[in-house]
């Protein structure tokens, strides 16, 4: 029986659905009071959106060249060594997906509380798991459905909110244009810092890579979906802020979380926090359900070459991997019981950042060792594109290291318990190469 696969659609609404969660809804408030060129701030989303880009043109080679799913875990482990290869799985299996899964149903329970008076927002947030994963347990087929409806249902959503900014009646005046001043912003300290905060907004570029063998012509399809579904995202983002200037003053925006509640007070009136809160909850289901789907597939594709590790490999007769589905939502139903989730993600961006800056260098590193590979796509503009992601991931590394190095020891002590992990899972496949030289 030949599997399922997904559609080109349905791979492009995953990078669109991990893409566009919180980020977007809370971030501009930090970047306003630390920049007030109107233009330094749309500038911001660009340059975030070229360096989204630039990563996501950059994985789309290696996943026609490497065609398999994992995505970082797989890169790594055929670029440089299996072991480099499993500290990124690991880390994305344990902390990459879990915690912004929870981050995303505590945000769903705060913004639903609003509507649900007397019932716990954590008992929210668990239960809008608990479904969703229940959902993705009923195969592939039904997750295709679920994921491309939840989406466009944000998508919706958002336009609606975009529309009604728009035709504003007392809109703010802005000057985006490009003059001294705004341009010497762009090359300071406080626009170097908020860009930390829009790559948070824009992670999620490479979701397609995770599930590449079960997109249909994946050599065509992946890089498609990654492209087409950051440079939308781009433009979304660039319009979405462009809105919440245009709707809201800066003296109330400045360093405010509620981004969107604000902006929707000021289109929509008194009742329009009720509605932008009810907009980004029901959009958050299609951020977690996206998230939900593809954490599961590095745990089955790291099982699948650890011996130690088969019994996360465990799949339905319709090929879904309940056993790693399950693993993750264990993993995230303890951290929003214990609501360490926003510690942990803390503590591992330095390796999560580390781990794509390892992937997009690996691009340049596989064009040097194997030029003969096959490459059914390659990245335009090579190698000025790749370089583009690596300078500017490098600056935020920096910045991560510099500004939390608690945070980023106890990063390096996960990483050290993967390694133990791995070498632990890899025992029994030493010692049967070992026994076969003898």
């Amino acid at each position: 029986m030949i599997p399922k696969k997904i559609s080109v659609t349905t791979a492009t609404n995953l990078v669109v659905a991990n893409m566009v969660g919180t980020g977007i809804f809370t971030s501009l408030g930090f970047q306003v009071a630390a920049i007030t060129s109107d233009f330094a701030l749309i500038a911001l989303w660009a340059v975030g959106g070229l360096a989204a880009l630039c990563g996501a043109l950059s994985y789309a080679e290696l996943a026609t060249a490497l065609p398999r799913s994992g995505g970082e875990y797989h890169y790594l482990s055929r670029i440089y060594h299996p072991s480099i290869g499993f500290l990124a799985g690991w880390i994305s299996a344990v902390v990459g997906f879990p915690a912004p899964i929870a981050l995303a149903s505590i945000a769903f329970g705060e913004y639903l509380k609003v509507f649900t008076p007397g019932i716990s927002p954590v008992a929210i947030s668990l239960l809008v798991v608990w479904i969703i994963t229940i959902v993705h347990l009923f195969g592939l087929r039904t997750e295709e459905l679920f994921q491309n409806a939840s989406t466009f249902l944000k998508l919706g959503l958002i336009c609606v909110l975009i529309v009604a900014g728009l035709f504003i009646a007392h809109p703010q005046q802005l000057d985006l244009t490009p003059g001294p001043e705004s341009l010497g912003t762009l090359i300071s300290g406080p626009f170097a810092v908020s860009l930390v905060y829009v790559m948070y907004a824009y992670s999620g570029w490479n979701a397609a890579t995770y599930i590449t063998e079960e997109v249909r012509h994946p050599g065509k399809n992946v890089p498609w979906a990654l492209l087409v579904g950051t440079v939308f995202v781009t433009l979304l983002y660039l319009v979405l802020n462009y809105v919440f200037l245009l709707t809201t003053p800066k003296s109330v925006l400045a360093g405010q979380v509620e981004v969107g509640l604000l902006a929707g007070q000021a289109i929509f009136g008194p009742i329009g926090g009720k509605i932008v809160s009810a907009l980004i909850s029901l959009g958050l289901i299609a951020t977690i359900s996206a998230m939900a789907w593809l954490g599961p597939r590095v745990t089955k594709r790291m099982s699948e070459d650890l011996p130690k590790l088969r019994v996360f490999g465990r799949s339905s007769v319709n090929g879904t991997p309940y056993a790693a589905i399950i693993f993750q939502l264990v993993v995230v139903t303890m951290l929003i019981a214990t609501g360490t989730f926003q510690t942990v993600l803390i503590y591992t961006q330095f390796s999560l950042l580390l781990s794509s800056f390892l992937t997009v260098l690996g691009l340049i590193v596989l064009r040097v060792r194997e030029p003969n590979l096959e490459r059914p796509y390659k990245v335009w503009g090579y190698p000025f594109t790749p370089i583009v992601f690596l300078a500017i991931t490098l600056h935020m590394m920096v910045y991560v290291v510099r500004e939390r190095p608690k945070e980023s020891l106890l990063g390096l002590i996960t990483v050290i318990a993967g390694l133990i992990i791995f070498f632990f899972s890899k025992e029994p496949q030493r010692t049967v190469h070992s026994r076969s030289l003898k």
